[in-house]
This record gives structure tokens, sequence and C-alpha cells, in this order.
């Protein structure tokens, strides 16, 4: 038989060079509805499901997913944005506990986030410059010292700060304001960025100079990055493993080489055939999935993608699938088929 996940939390390493950075074990999140009026009954929408995984120091980590499948709030939950309802997140051997653990002040200067709105993300009427320094006078350095480190990081992401330096966020291009918004992050010198849709609204040309700064950024201060996108191009070039979401919950997991090239899950495989091809005898001619997508309100029973899933057999109605080891290596995958039991054999498809 595959051989299933561990506990996470049991496989904390603290202090070596090959820890984890951050593990999350049975991490659950869900969101409250508005019901009937006078009625009783409770309804969540079911953000995350249960999600355990970990990030080595000095990896990125890619997530992936169709939208709604709780990538952002995942993000959120790790940066501390939202609370989970159950299971435990430990940053660096610690727990993220203001009493027992890592404060949240500390953890957050320990992690950043960049989001996909560049704009959104800045405040109007700060100039680049305020904006860089506001978060280390917030934590205590001088107006001179934040200012000299401003200009220095406004540098190192090629934004001259002579010229760049008084300007609004409304002066700049959106590449130009998502470089303010990485060094800003850099301000604080943080172990851990979330990169969450960072460069979705960046044009190719510009999304390729923000990937070759942050693979600069990341080699030259020991970054480790979780790089939340839908473009699986991306993912494939700046990630070492990956992780695919489906409906909240993990669904495969491991290395980019072999997801991608021993794509495991069959949403996964649906997922990557739906990508665009610009090669005539590749393009998809037909939807890669059939039927609707779950509620995420009302989930079904075992398996949440069998209605979906061509290959579905009586397992998959009855238990929701646990993460299997299914190949050499950390390829892992939460899927029925590839019990021993399955009757179309261990591995199918």
């Amino acid at each position: 038989m595959s051989e299933l996940m561990p506990n996470l939390s049991e496989y904390v390493d603290v202090g070596g060079p090959a820890q984890s950075l951050l593990v999350l074990d049975g991490v659950e999140k869900r969101f409250p509805i508005k019901g009937k009026l006078f009625s009783r009954e409770k309804k969540f929408v079911h953000a995350v499901n249960g999600v355990s995984f970990s990030v080595k120091k000095g990896e990125t980590l890619g997530v992936v997913g169709e939208s709604g499948c709780g990538k952002s709030t995942l993000a959120k939950l790790i940066a501390s944005l939202l609370t989970p309802d159950r299971g435990s997140l430990i940053f660096d051997g610690q727990g993220i506990d203001e009493l027992r653990g890592i404060s949240l002040k500390n953890l957050r200067k320990n992690l950043q986030m960049v989001f996909q709105d560049s704009y959104a993300s800045l405040n109007p009427r700060l100039t680049i410059l305020e904006t860089i320094a506001y978060g280390p006078q917030v934590h205590g350095m001088s107006k001179e010292d934040a200012g000299a480190l401003g200009r220095q990081l406004l540098s190192r992401v090629g934004l001259e700060p002579n010229q760049y330096a008084a300007c609004y966020p409304k002066e700049l291009s959106g590449g130009q304001r998502q470089r303010v918004n990485i060094a800003r992050s850099l301000a604080f010198n943080p172990r851990l960025m979330i990169l969450d849709e960072a460069v979705a609204a960046l044009d190719k040309s510009v999304q390729a100079q923000v990937l070759n700064l942050l693979q600069d950024l990341k080699a030259e201060r020991d970054l480790t990055y979780i790089f939340i996108s839908h473009d699986l191009q991306v993912v494939h070039y700046i990630s070492d493993r990956v992780m695919v979401m489906y409906l909240g919950e993990v669904v495969e997991f491991g290395p980019v080489d072999q997801i991608f090239e021993k794509t495991a899950h069959p949403y996964t495989k649906a997922l990557f055939s739906a990508t665009p091809s610009l090669d005539p005898d590749k393009r998809t001619e037909k939807p890669p999935l059939q039927g609707d997508l779950p509620s995420p309100i009302d989930l079904p029973e075992g398996c949440h993608f069998r209605d979906r899933c061509p290959h579905a057999w009586e397992a998959c109605a009855v238990k929701p699938s646990l993460m299997r080891l299914v190949d050499s290596g950390d390829h892992w995958v939460a899927c029925h088929l590839y019990h021993d039991k399955c009757p179309e054999g261990a591995g199918h498809p």
C-alpha cells in the first residue's frame, strides 16, 4: 500500500539548515453566510479544509488552482490576516501564538506579503520613499535611517531614488508600483514572502523583469517564497515544489518537475490541459472537465472531485481521499485511484 502522509507537526526539526520554515497541520477556515429569516440552520463557506504542508527554508513553493479554490484565503491565514478555525501553524519551530509562541509583531517582521493589485496596496497620499520608510519607523528606526534604507531598497529593485523617491503611486506604472511593494516588504528583512498573484496584472515583458528580480533577491537574501498564481508557466519557471488546490483542499504536492511531467491527480491533469497552446496540433478541442463545480457551502461526501472525475469508482463516494506517496522523492496525491484496491490497479490512471 502507498505510504500515507505523516502528521507534519511531529516532524518539525528546529534549528537545522534543512528545517521547514513553515508548517501547517490540519488548517481549516469557514465563513458564515446569512440564512433565511428565522432560520436556525447555520451555513458556512468552506474556504480551507484541513490543509497540511510544509515549506522548506530557501525554497519557492508554487500554489495553483482555479479561482475559488482557497489560495488567497490560505495566504491570509499564513500571514495571520485571518484566524484559522482549526489546525496549527508553526513558523521556524514556534507556534503562531502571542502567549506561547512567536508574537504577531515578530511574525509580520519575518513574513511579508505582496498582493496582486499594486495600486490598492499603496497609500496614495504617501510618496514612494515615505511608503517604504513608514514600516521601519513604526518599529523604532529613526526617520533619517529609514529614509536611507528606503533609498537603498529603491535602487535595489531598479528604481533610481533621485527620480522616483518623491513620486506618488499614481505617477508610476503597474510594474514600477509592484517593485515598490517588493521594496517595502524587504524593508523588514523578512525570511518568508507570500506573493499572491504578484505578477498577474503585468504584461509579459514586465512579468519577466519582476520574476528575475525576485530570483535575484531570493539568492542574495536567502529568502523563502510562497508563490500563488494561476499562470502555470510562471509557476513552472519560479518554483521548486508545487501544491495544487481544489475546493479548499490539497490534491497534489511535490517537486515541480514531477508535478509537470508525471501529473498524478485527474484534476491536476485537467488543470494543465486547459493551458492554451500556440501549437495548432496541441490545442484543446473539448473541455477538460465535465459537470459543475460543487458548492463550497454544501460539499459532497467522499472525494469532492468525484462528480467531475472520469475515473471515479465506488470508494470515491464513501470517504475522503488521503495524501499518498505515489512516486520516488516527495510526490504526494490525494486520490483513491492510487489505493491498492482500486479496480483499475494502483497508480491508475
